[in-house]
Parts: C-alpha cells; sequence; structure tokens
C-alpha cells in the first residue's frame, strides 16, 4: 500500500467502529469511514475531546455535531502546498489527504521529463490537489470539474499555494464531453489524471455510473494524449472496482497505441494509534517509461 509519511498538519490519530480520528492543523474531527468495520479499543484521548463529528442519517446525507468553536474553513499545509479546509456535507472536508502520494509522483514524473512544457489534463479535478500540485512543478494544467463550486474552491486552492497565476484553465464541464471536443480541436496532452466518482451528474444532468462508463472513457481519452505521453493516472474510491480491475482498463486501453507499462496498488494512511494503514482507495497508473 502506498502512502506518504510527509504531512505535517494532517494526522490519522485513530479508526474504529466505522469512524475516523483526524486532526487537521488544530482542529479534531470524527468522521464516518466504511471501511473500519474493526471494533478496536478508542483508547486516543481525542476520540473524547474532538471539535466536531459528523453524523449520518438514516435518510441520507448527514449533519456535523460540534462541540467546540470550530471555524467555518481554516487552511493546512503539506510540503509547498496549502489547501482551504471546509466541513461540508456527506463528511468531506474538501481533500483527500491520502492523495498527497500521487500529488508527489505528479511532480516527480513531471521534474523527471526535462521538458520546458508539460501539458497536464486534470479530469473530476474537485478541489484542485493535483491540480495545484503540477503547477507548482511548473506543469501548464487544463482543470475540469462538474461542480461550478469545486472549480471555484480550486482556484482559492490554487492562490493559497501561490500558483494562481500559473498557465491554468479553469473548467465547469461534462469531462467526457470536454474529452470529445479536444478530440476534435485537436488539442493533445503529455500527463492526464482522473478521479472518477462512482455515480454523479454532469452540468446538464448527464448521468455518471463508473462501471458502466470507465473504459469507454478512458478509451476517449486516449486519443488526446500527444506523441510522446508521459502518464495516466487513474484513482477510485469505489469498493468494488479493484485495482487490478483499473490497471486491466490502462493496459487494454493505452499500452497497444502507446507502450509503456502499467502498475496499480491501493492508497492510505498511516494510523497513529495502532500502526495499520487505513485503505482509502486505489490508484492505476500508465507511465512511458515503466516507473
Amino acid at each position: 500500500m502506498r502512502n506518504t509519511d510527509d504531512w505535517k498538519d494532517y494526522e490519522l490519530l485513530d479508526t474504529s467502529d466505522g469512524e475516523r480520528l483526524e486532526r487537521w492543523g488544530d482542529i479534531v474531527l470524527i468522521r464516518p469511514d466504511p471501511q473500519v468495520i474493526w471494533q478496536t479499543p478508542k483508547q486516543h484521548p481525542l476520540w473524547k475531546k474532538a471539535d466536531a463529528r459528523y453524523h449520518r442519517s438514516a435518510k441520507g446525507g448527514g449533519s456535523w455535531e460540534t462541540y467546540r468553536r470550530v471555524p467555518e474553513e481554516w487552511t493546512i499545509s503539506y510540503k509547498d502546498l496549502t489547501f482551504k479546509i471546509k466541513p461540508m456535507g456527506f463528511k468531506h472536508t474538501g481533500l483527500f489527504p491520502e492523495q498527497a502520494v500521487n500529488w508527489d509522483y505528479l511532480r516527480d514524473v513531471i521534474a523527471a521529463s526535462g521538458r520546458d512544457e508539460v501539458r497536464v489534463l486534470n479530469l473530476f479535478a474537485y478541489t484542485g490537489g493535483a491540480t495545484v500540485a503540477a503547477l507548482k512543478a511548473g506543469a501548464s494544467v487544463v482543470h475540469v470539474d462538474a461542480s461550478k463550486g469545486m472549480v471555484a474552491y480550486a482556484k482559492e486552492n490554487a492562490a493559497l499555494s501561490g500558483v494562481a497565476d500559473g498557465r491554468v484553465r479553469w473548467l465547469v464541464d461534462d469531462c467526457l464531453k470536454f474529452v470529445q471536443r479536444e478530440i476534435r480541436r485537436g488539442n493533445t496532452y503529455d500527463i492526464i489524471i482522473m478521479d472518477p466518482p462512482s455515480y454523479g451528474r454532469g452540468p446538464g444532468g448527464e448521468v455518471w455510473k463508473l462501471e458502466e462508463k470507465i473504459y469507454e472513457f478512458v478509451s476517449t481519452c486516449e486519443q488526446v494524449l500527444s506523441d510522446d505521453p508521459l502518464m495516466v493516472l487513474i484513482n477510485s474510491y469505489t469498493t468494488g472496482l479493484s485495482p487490478s480491475v483499473m490497471q486491466y482498463i490502462l493496459g487494454s486501453a493505452i499500452v497497444p497505441s502507446h507502450g509503456g507499462t502499467v502498475t496499480c496498488d491501493e492508497i492510505g494512511l498511516p494510523t497513529t494509534q495502532t500502526g495499520m494503514c487505513l485503505p482509502c482507495g486505489a490508484t492505476a497508473v500508465w507511465s512511458a517509461d515503466g516507473t
């Protein structure tokens, strides 16, 4: 399992009985997590001193219960990247800290390329963690997400990290339709990153179901890769989509025309209290040079 030990402002303190205990800067939150099916003793003292807890509702969704004064929003940093944290609906905070291991990998690939310009396409880009990382590495980025609010959030993160003036286009669009238009326009990219949801709707109400759409989507994206591409990365939080399945999708859609190799693995977060590493999804990567 791939993870990073370089977080200073975020810490997964403990996990038990369907919940995770986390420190986001100086704020301690308790959030539900379906992967946490073990019921180890909740011995960490901050279980009883958390600032807020998210409760799921039997009717869907849920709400935050605050025990102490919690700011409406605050910031945390990972290395030279800074992000806004904001408790939102459906337990989210605006950032997936396990993705830091992929941000590092992305920056390493860009740096190792030695190219004056690396064009990155970030699809289902959410609040822009990968976009900010790529901009910091000197790449140009096209950031696409169907949510106007998430694109605005990503712009804030870019400003916080000092890359708001970088070479970036911010687009509110349906990702598949955007890629299809890029094919017609003849635009290409050296790196494609995608973090597709299990289920979602586009700006025009388009329905997205991952298992039904992902192979067609990856095959379409292959057509906007440059003549000398560097990487395609797919991340998934869908429980039924294993790392191997994503590896086979990338392998069959990209290797025949571009060569290279595909690797896959779970990504996770190390837990301070128990030493376990909490599984937090899976990543498959096609790379031109096999690294």
